[in-house]
């Protein structure tokens, strides 16, 4: 899939309901699917958790897992997509935590987590997941717009592995 239009006749091809769960991205991810005509029958709703206090209250995120883990994290980035999911109708959640400055001396600029996670009755779990670290180069906007653009692309590719 090249273009989010793509990505959206995928969505209504399997029936696929959107939530996020977004923190870098601040809605950016559910605002680019809003710009597709029919975006109400792809989106269910779109969580923004800018701050930790926001990630634990709204999406359940486990203080441990970001004690352990840092805020940028795979693991922080699967959290807030099965809070989301647990939280929405949606039949898929799209997170995004990451860095688009430099305001973490461990993590360089441009750093963004992911988690795709996907209601499935192939799984013992019900719930496949995946996730993965991508880095963006360039300013604060255009690092947030190429994070919200590749967290709907990959859509097709994990939903294709979900089992």
């Amino acid at each position: 899939m090249k273009t989010i239009e793509e990505v959206a006749d995928y969505m209504r091809e399997h029936r696929l309901l959107l939530v996020t769960a977004e923190s870098c991205t601040s809605g950016l991810i559910a605002a680019t699917l809003a710009d597709i005509p029919g975006a109400g029958q792809l989106l269910d709703c779109a969580f923004v958790t800018y701050s930790v206090q926001a990630k634990q209250r709204c999406l359940g995120v486990n203080e441990l897992t970001i004690l352990r883990n840092n805020l940028t994290s795979e693991p922080v980035a699967r959290e807030m997509a099965l809070g989301a999911l647990k939280r929405s109708r949606a039949n898929v959640a799209i997170s995004n935590t990451g860095l688009a400055d430099d305001s973490d001396d461990e993590l360089p600029a441009g750093t963004q987590c992911f988690a795709w996670a996907f209601r499935s009755n192939s799984v013992p779990e019900g719930v496949a997941i995946f996730s993965a670290t991508c880095r963006f180069e360039g300013d604060r906007v255009s690092i947030r717009e190429q994070s919200a653009r590749h967290a709907l692309l990959q859509i097709s590719h994990y939903h294709a592995q979900r089992g």
